[in-house]
Protein backbone atom coordinates (compact mmCIF):
# COMPACT_ATOMS: atom_id res chain seq x y z
CA UNK A 1 0.00 0.00 0.00
CA UNK A 2 1.64 3.65 -1.47
CA UNK A 3 1.05 5.91 1.63
CA UNK A 4 1.07 9.58 1.76
CA UNK A 5 1.49 12.28 4.40
CA UNK A 6 -0.18 15.55 2.42
CA UNK A 7 0.20 18.98 4.95
CA UNK A 8 -0.96 22.09 2.80
CA UNK A 9 0.60 24.41 5.08
CA UNK A 10 -0.35 28.28 4.59
CA UNK A 11 -1.23 30.39 1.50
CA UNK A 12 -1.81 28.59 -2.17
CA UNK A 13 -0.62 25.35 -0.14
CA UNK A 14 -4.50 25.15 0.70
CA UNK A 15 -4.96 24.87 -3.56
CA UNK A 16 -1.65 23.70 -5.30
CA UNK A 17 -1.54 20.61 -3.03
CA UNK A 18 -5.04 19.55 -3.70
CA UNK A 19 -4.63 19.71 -7.20
CA UNK A 20 -1.44 17.25 -6.96
CA UNK A 21 -3.39 14.69 -4.83
CA UNK A 22 -5.87 14.97 -7.40
CA UNK A 23 -3.61 13.94 -10.36
CA UNK A 24 -1.94 11.46 -8.14
CA UNK A 25 -5.28 10.00 -7.07
CA UNK A 26 -5.90 9.56 -10.66
CA UNK A 27 -2.78 7.66 -11.25
CA UNK A 28 -3.47 5.36 -7.98
CA UNK A 29 -6.97 5.41 -7.21
CA UNK A 30 -5.67 3.01 -3.87
CA UNK A 31 -3.35 5.57 -2.66
CA UNK A 32 -4.13 6.07 1.56
CA UNK A 33 -3.71 9.59 2.00
CA UNK A 34 -3.35 10.79 5.92
CA UNK A 35 -3.58 14.95 6.46
CA UNK A 36 -1.35 16.46 8.61
CA UNK A 37 -0.99 20.08 9.84
CA UNK A 38 2.48 22.44 10.00
CA UNK A 39 2.79 26.30 8.94
CA UNK A 40 1.94 29.89 10.84
CA UNK A 41 -1.95 29.28 10.77
CA UNK A 42 -1.10 26.02 12.40
CA UNK A 43 1.57 27.82 14.96
CA UNK A 44 -1.00 30.72 15.88
CA UNK A 45 -3.87 27.91 16.65
CA UNK A 46 -1.96 25.39 18.61
CA UNK A 47 1.18 27.07 19.43
CA UNK A 48 3.52 24.93 17.36
CA UNK A 49 4.07 25.25 13.69
CA UNK A 50 4.96 21.53 13.32
CA UNK A 51 3.00 19.72 15.86
CA UNK A 52 4.54 16.14 16.96
CA UNK A 53 0.94 14.28 15.93
CA UNK A 54 2.22 15.80 12.53
CA UNK A 55 5.44 14.23 12.45
CA UNK A 56 4.33 10.95 13.77
CA UNK A 57 2.32 10.84 10.87
CA UNK A 58 4.96 12.04 8.31
CA UNK A 59 7.22 9.05 9.65
CA UNK A 60 4.70 6.49 9.87
CA UNK A 61 3.95 7.22 6.51
CA UNK A 62 7.54 7.65 4.97
CA UNK A 63 6.76 10.01 2.16
CA UNK A 64 5.04 13.79 2.87
CA UNK A 65 3.89 15.96 -0.09
CA UNK A 66 4.24 19.80 1.81
CA UNK A 67 2.90 22.75 0.45
CA UNK A 68 4.26 26.15 1.63
CA UNK A 69 4.49 27.67 4.91
CA UNK A 70 4.81 31.51 5.41
CA UNK A 71 8.19 32.31 6.71
CA UNK A 72 8.61 35.62 8.44
CA UNK A 73 11.95 37.86 7.61
CA UNK A 74 11.82 39.19 11.12
CA UNK A 75 12.07 36.93 15.00
CA UNK A 76 8.64 35.15 16.05
CA UNK A 77 9.14 34.21 19.54
CA UNK A 78 8.89 29.94 19.12
CA UNK A 79 8.02 29.99 15.29
CA UNK A 80 10.61 28.09 13.40
CA UNK A 81 10.22 27.23 9.32
CA UNK A 82 8.29 23.87 9.45
CA UNK A 83 9.46 22.84 6.22
CA UNK A 84 12.97 22.91 7.18
CA UNK A 85 12.19 21.22 10.41
CA UNK A 86 10.58 18.64 9.01
CA UNK A 87 13.76 17.72 6.56
CA UNK A 88 15.78 17.28 9.23
CA UNK A 89 13.45 14.96 11.59
CA UNK A 90 13.03 12.79 8.59
CA UNK A 91 16.68 12.77 7.85
CA UNK A 92 15.65 13.90 3.92
CA UNK A 93 19.61 14.77 3.68
CA UNK A 94 19.64 15.74 0.01
CA UNK A 95 17.17 18.15 -1.95
CA UNK A 96 16.66 17.64 -5.73
CA UNK A 97 16.02 20.50 -7.64
CA UNK A 98 15.61 20.21 -11.21
CA UNK A 99 15.44 22.88 -13.64
CA UNK A 100 14.18 21.48 -17.24
CA UNK A 101 13.20 23.06 -20.40
CA UNK A 102 9.73 23.58 -20.66
CA UNK A 103 7.24 24.31 -23.41
CA UNK A 104 6.73 28.31 -21.85
CA UNK A 105 7.86 31.36 -23.37
CA UNK A 106 9.75 32.04 -20.07
CA UNK A 107 11.85 29.08 -20.14
CA UNK A 108 15.29 28.53 -21.90
CA UNK A 109 15.45 25.93 -24.24
CA UNK A 110 17.87 22.72 -23.89
CA UNK A 111 18.43 23.53 -19.94
CA UNK A 112 18.49 19.93 -18.61
CA UNK A 113 20.25 20.40 -14.78
CA UNK A 114 20.05 19.21 -11.76
CA UNK A 115 21.01 20.77 -7.89
CA UNK A 116 21.47 18.72 -5.15
CA UNK A 117 21.78 20.70 -2.12
CA UNK A 118 22.91 18.77 1.56
CA UNK A 119 20.42 19.18 3.70
CA UNK A 120 20.59 19.16 6.97
CA UNK A 121 23.67 21.38 7.92
CA UNK A 122 25.00 24.68 7.07
CA UNK A 123 23.60 27.82 8.56
CA UNK A 124 19.98 26.09 7.94
CA UNK A 125 20.61 24.89 11.64
CA UNK A 126 19.70 28.24 12.61
CA UNK A 127 22.37 28.33 15.27
CA UNK A 128 21.77 31.98 16.33
CA UNK A 129 22.12 33.96 18.65
CA UNK A 130 23.02 38.08 20.15
CA UNK A 131 25.84 39.92 21.49
CA UNK A 132 26.13 43.25 22.54
CA UNK A 133 22.24 44.04 23.46
CA UNK A 134 21.05 43.02 20.26
CA UNK A 135 23.39 44.75 18.20
CA UNK A 136 25.54 42.30 17.13
CA UNK A 137 23.53 38.48 14.91
CA UNK A 138 25.72 35.77 15.09
CA UNK A 139 24.99 32.32 13.24
CA UNK A 140 27.21 29.28 13.29
CA UNK A 141 28.15 27.44 10.02
CA UNK A 142 28.45 23.63 10.54
CA UNK A 143 29.99 21.56 7.90
CA UNK A 144 30.60 17.75 8.79
CA UNK A 145 32.70 15.27 7.03
CA UNK A 146 29.71 12.46 7.59
CA UNK A 147 26.98 14.75 6.28
CA UNK A 148 28.94 16.02 3.52
CA UNK A 149 30.04 12.39 1.82
CA UNK A 150 26.49 10.94 2.26
CA UNK A 151 25.07 13.31 0.12
CA UNK A 152 27.83 13.24 -2.07
CA UNK A 153 27.41 9.62 -2.31
CA UNK A 154 24.09 9.84 -3.34
CA UNK A 155 24.73 12.20 -6.08
CA UNK A 156 27.32 10.00 -7.32
CA UNK A 157 24.71 7.31 -7.70
CA UNK A 158 22.39 8.92 -9.37
CA UNK A 159 23.70 10.47 -11.86
CA UNK A 160 25.21 7.26 -12.78
CA UNK A 161 21.61 6.07 -12.58
CA UNK A 162 19.66 8.73 -14.73
CA UNK A 163 22.65 8.75 -17.41
CA UNK A 164 24.36 12.09 -15.92
CA UNK A 165 27.56 12.74 -17.08
CA UNK A 166 29.05 15.85 -15.10
CA UNK A 167 29.10 16.65 -10.83
CA UNK A 168 30.28 20.56 -10.71
CA UNK A 169 31.01 21.01 -6.84
CA UNK A 170 30.22 24.04 -5.66
CA UNK A 171 31.70 25.86 -2.35
CA UNK A 172 33.83 28.96 -1.16
CA UNK A 173 36.54 27.21 0.34
CA UNK A 174 38.55 30.29 -0.55
CA UNK A 175 37.02 32.52 2.44
CA UNK A 176 35.51 29.41 4.40
CA UNK A 177 38.56 26.65 4.42
CA UNK A 178 37.59 24.73 7.46
CA UNK A 179 33.72 24.46 6.72
CA UNK A 180 33.36 24.99 2.81
CA UNK A 181 37.03 23.31 2.37
CA UNK A 182 36.16 20.24 4.02
CA UNK A 183 32.89 20.20 1.65
CA UNK A 184 35.09 20.32 -1.32
CA UNK A 185 37.54 17.75 -0.07
CA UNK A 186 35.34 15.22 1.12
CA UNK A 187 33.19 15.82 -2.25
CA UNK A 188 36.01 15.22 -4.20
CA UNK A 189 36.88 12.04 -2.20
CA UNK A 190 33.64 10.60 -2.83
CA UNK A 191 34.15 11.78 -6.74
CA UNK A 192 36.71 9.20 -6.84
CA UNK A 193 35.13 6.29 -6.78
CA UNK A 194 32.56 7.48 -9.78
CA UNK A 195 35.78 7.78 -12.31
CA UNK A 196 32.95 7.38 -15.05
CA UNK A 197 31.49 10.77 -13.95
CA UNK A 198 33.65 14.54 -14.58
CA UNK A 199 34.16 16.14 -11.47
CA UNK A 200 35.15 19.62 -11.44
CA UNK A 201 34.46 22.79 -8.96
CA UNK A 202 33.32 26.03 -8.89
CA UNK A 203 33.42 28.91 -5.95
CA UNK A 204 29.94 30.03 -5.53
CA UNK A 205 29.87 33.27 -7.26
CA UNK A 206 31.31 31.60 -9.96
CA UNK A 207 28.47 29.54 -10.45
CA UNK A 208 26.74 32.15 -9.99
CA UNK A 209 27.66 33.79 -12.79
CA UNK A 210 27.61 30.73 -14.94
CA UNK A 211 24.24 29.81 -13.84
CA UNK A 212 23.15 33.64 -15.82
CA UNK A 213 25.66 33.56 -18.98
CA UNK A 214 25.16 29.97 -19.37
CA UNK A 215 23.54 27.57 -17.48
CA UNK A 216 23.84 24.59 -20.31
CA UNK A 217 27.15 24.10 -19.12
CA UNK A 218 25.57 22.55 -16.32
CA UNK A 219 24.21 18.99 -15.26
CA UNK A 220 24.72 17.97 -12.07
CA UNK A 221 25.95 20.53 -9.48
CA UNK A 222 26.43 19.30 -5.99
CA UNK A 223 26.52 21.89 -2.91
CA UNK A 224 25.81 23.16 0.69
CA UNK A 225 22.55 23.84 2.09
CA UNK A 226 22.71 27.43 1.65
CA UNK A 227 24.28 27.88 -1.97
CA UNK A 228 21.93 25.25 -2.98
CA UNK A 229 19.16 27.36 -2.34
CA UNK A 230 19.86 30.35 -4.45
CA UNK A 231 21.90 28.67 -7.65
CA UNK A 232 18.49 26.13 -7.47
CA UNK A 233 16.00 29.60 -7.44
CA UNK A 234 18.57 30.66 -10.32
CA UNK A 235 17.89 27.79 -12.16
CA UNK A 236 14.13 27.62 -11.83
CA UNK A 237 14.17 30.91 -14.31
CA UNK A 238 15.67 28.83 -16.86
CA UNK A 239 13.03 25.99 -16.42
CA UNK A 240 9.98 28.91 -16.48
CA UNK A 241 9.65 30.18 -13.27
CA UNK A 242 9.45 29.37 -9.57
CA UNK A 243 5.63 28.54 -10.10
CA UNK A 244 6.80 25.57 -12.16
CA UNK A 245 9.84 24.58 -10.34
CA UNK A 246 9.65 20.94 -8.57
CA UNK A 247 12.03 19.91 -5.69
CA UNK A 248 12.37 16.15 -3.89
CA UNK A 249 13.95 15.83 -0.63
CA UNK A 250 15.25 12.62 0.09
CA UNK A 251 17.07 10.57 2.49
CA UNK A 252 17.11 6.34 3.70
CA UNK A 253 13.56 5.72 2.62
CA UNK A 254 12.12 8.46 3.27
CA UNK A 255 10.78 11.69 1.06
CA UNK A 256 9.24 14.98 1.19
CA UNK A 257 8.17 16.39 -1.90
CA UNK A 258 7.55 20.26 -1.83
CA UNK A 259 7.06 22.93 -4.75
CA UNK A 260 9.64 25.81 -4.42
CA UNK A 261 7.65 28.38 -4.12
CA UNK A 262 6.10 30.32 -1.35
CA UNK A 263 2.99 30.33 0.09
CA UNK A 264 2.11 34.01 -1.79
CA UNK A 265 -0.63 35.30 0.28
CA UNK A 266 -0.82 37.91 -2.29
CA UNK A 267 -3.34 35.42 -4.06
CA UNK A 268 -4.20 32.96 -1.71
CA UNK A 269 -7.59 32.01 -2.06
CA UNK A 270 -8.56 33.16 -5.43
CA UNK A 271 -7.92 29.74 -7.92
CA UNK A 272 -5.05 31.41 -9.54
CA UNK A 273 -1.94 29.50 -8.68
CA UNK A 274 0.26 28.09 -10.79
CA UNK A 275 -0.44 23.66 -9.40
CA UNK A 276 2.92 23.35 -12.03
CA UNK A 277 5.78 22.78 -9.45
CA UNK A 278 3.37 20.79 -6.76
CA UNK A 279 2.64 18.30 -9.49
CA UNK A 280 6.00 17.81 -11.10
CA UNK A 281 7.01 17.34 -7.15
CA UNK A 282 4.31 14.54 -7.33
CA UNK A 283 6.39 13.57 -10.22
CA UNK A 284 9.62 13.06 -8.21
CA UNK A 285 7.93 11.51 -5.90
CA UNK A 286 6.69 8.48 -8.17
CA UNK A 287 9.99 8.49 -9.62
CA UNK A 288 12.63 8.57 -6.87
CA UNK A 289 10.76 7.31 -3.89
CA UNK A 290 8.15 5.05 -4.94
CA UNK A 291 9.80 3.66 -7.64
CA UNK A 292 7.17 4.12 -10.54
CA UNK A 293 8.88 5.74 -13.54
CA UNK A 294 6.08 5.28 -15.90
CA UNK A 295 3.44 6.76 -13.99
CA UNK A 296 5.85 9.85 -13.24
CA UNK A 297 6.21 10.11 -16.67
CA UNK A 298 3.03 10.18 -17.68
CA UNK A 299 2.48 13.10 -15.12
CA UNK A 300 5.36 14.80 -16.34
CA UNK A 301 4.26 14.67 -20.53
CA UNK A 302 0.69 15.81 -19.45
CA UNK A 303 1.88 19.03 -17.67
CA UNK A 304 4.30 19.35 -20.96
CA UNK A 305 0.93 18.79 -23.24
CA UNK A 306 -0.66 21.13 -21.45
CA UNK A 307 1.85 23.78 -21.38
CA UNK A 308 2.64 23.00 -25.49
CA UNK A 309 -1.19 24.00 -26.19
CA UNK A 310 -0.74 27.74 -24.55
CA UNK A 311 -3.03 26.82 -21.84
CA UNK A 312 -1.44 28.62 -18.91
CA UNK A 313 -2.09 30.18 -15.40
CA UNK A 314 -1.90 33.96 -14.25
CA UNK A 315 1.63 33.72 -14.23
CA UNK A 316 2.57 32.76 -17.49
CA UNK A 317 -0.07 34.81 -19.41
CA UNK A 318 -2.30 36.81 -17.68
CA UNK A 319 -4.52 37.35 -20.44
CA UNK A 320 -5.54 34.34 -21.05
CA UNK A 321 -4.91 32.31 -17.59
CA UNK A 322 -7.02 29.40 -16.56
CA UNK A 323 -7.92 28.92 -12.97
CA UNK A 324 -5.92 26.54 -10.49
CA UNK A 325 -8.96 24.07 -10.80
CA UNK A 326 -9.45 24.16 -14.99
CA UNK A 327 -5.55 23.90 -15.58
CA UNK A 328 -5.25 21.23 -13.33
CA UNK A 329 -8.31 19.09 -14.87
CA UNK A 330 -7.07 19.76 -18.04
CA UNK A 331 -3.75 17.62 -16.75
CA UNK A 332 -5.62 14.96 -15.53
CA UNK A 333 -7.71 14.73 -18.99
CA UNK A 334 -4.73 14.31 -20.30
CA UNK A 335 -3.15 11.27 -18.45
Amino acid sequence: MVRLCVIEGDGIGHEVVPAAVQVLRALLPDIEIETAEAGMDTFIRTGSALPESTLETARACGAVLFGAAQSPSYPVEGYFVPGVRLRQELRCYANLRPARWLPVPTAKPDVDLLVVRENTEDLYLQLEHTRDSGETGVSEKIITRAATERVARRTFEMAMSHGREKVTIVHKASVLPQTDGLFRKVAFEVAKQYPEIETDDLLVDTAAYWMVKDPLRFDVLLTPNLYGDILSDMAAAWGGGLGLAPSLNIGDGVAMAEPVHGCAPDIAGRNVANPTACIMSVALLLRLHWNMPELADRVENAVRSVLHDGLHTADINHSAALSTTDFTNEIIARL
